[in-house]
């Protein structure tokens, strides 16, 4: 899969067929629509697209809104490039973007730049200026500049948003088992290793402080979890404690993790948590000697839930 910057990037010397959305998540209801998009490409002998638009337009036509998004742009592409798609095409969504008019984007960047001849589209796909246009209209541009619109239903449609709604849901809640069915692969947060205060160390348990750039990053309710990460291409098991550290007076949230069988020197890596199993709640204890205690707990815990993955 080949990603693309802006469409008028895309130099493909065969026809599309398209699909366009954001794909928050790319669950096993998207993943569904990219098997539609892709079987049709390639009973057509065409190319397989799919088109999304980065920031998100709520980011840029909402200054205060506060959205969370469950991946960021490049964890979407690598999960994308399991479902044998030909071009991934991000379009920069900008002010000026969002004032083409139906026929404008249509004619100048469906066809005249992603060379479209199918488009996969949801039942209540709006676009243009204002949202202005609807699939029917799309439709009418179809005859007219000769490409075939299909339909994903109702139904469908409604598959694939409540899972949304409700791996956002599950995720708010620590539910990391609701929210691994509905993606189908275990949630992840992908970022680098800084420098932290080192009071794990001071405990007998040190830990990796991720930072996570993209601050529309949904990340999971304060708390303690299983995870897994590969390290030097070995699969490494871990704790990860998310929240702010309450019983050493902490404010600022954090994502700390304790790697079990492993001390390998990760600062300034990147690193990619899986996360697997809630523990616990976060929690406030008396003393070092509590959280320590706490945090056996949670080691026992995790050794029993790896043993039985096995």
């Amino acid at each position: 899969m080949e990603q693309i910057a802006t469409t008028t990037k895309f130099n493909s010397n065969t026809q599309s067929v398209i699909t366009i959305g954001t794909f928050d998540g790319v669950h096993v209801g998207h993943r569904a629509i990219m098997q539609r998009l892709v079987g049709s490409a390639k009973e057509l002998g065409l190319v397989s697209v799919v088109l999304t638009f980065f920031p998100h337009p709520r980011m840029v036509l909402q200054k205060n809104s506060d959205i969370k998004l469950i991946n960021t742009l490049e964890e979407k592409k690598q999960l994308l490039e399991d479902n044998g798609l030909d071009y991934f095409v991000v379009e920069p969504f900008t002010y000026e973007f969002s004032r083409l008019t139906a026929l404008q984007y249509v004619r100048d960047i469906l066809v005249g730049q992603l060379k479209a001849k199918k488009i996969i589209i949801g039942y209540d796909h709006r676009f243009g200026r204002n949202r202005n246009a609807d699939i029917q209209d799309l439709k009418k541009y179809g005859v007219e500049f000769g490409f075939e619109v299909e339909e994903i239903s109702a139904q469908q449609l409604d598959e694939v948003s409540v899972s949304s709604t409700k791996i956002r849901k599950a995720l708010a809640k620590g539910d990391i088992y609701t929210a691994n069915t509905y993606l189908g692969y275990p949630f992840t947060i992908t970022g680098t290793v800084t420098k932290g205060k080192a009071l794990g160390r001071t405990i007998g348990y040190p830990t990796a402080n991720l930072h996570v750039p993209q601050t529309y990053k949904l990340i999971p309710k304060n708390g303690v979890y299983v995870v897994k990460a590969i390290i030097q291409n070995t699969i490494t098991y871990g704790i990860t404690s998310i929240g702010t550290n309450p019983t050493v007076g902490g404010t600022a949230k954090s994502i700390e993790t304790f790697f079990l069988d492993t001390n390998t020197d990760l600062y300034n890596k990147q690193l990619q948590l899986q996360f697997l199993q809630h523990i616990r709640e976060e929690a406030t204890f008396k003393d070092l000697e509590d959280l320590k205690k706490a945090i056996q707990k949670d080691e026992a815990f995790a050794r029993d839930y790896i043993q039985s993955l096995a």
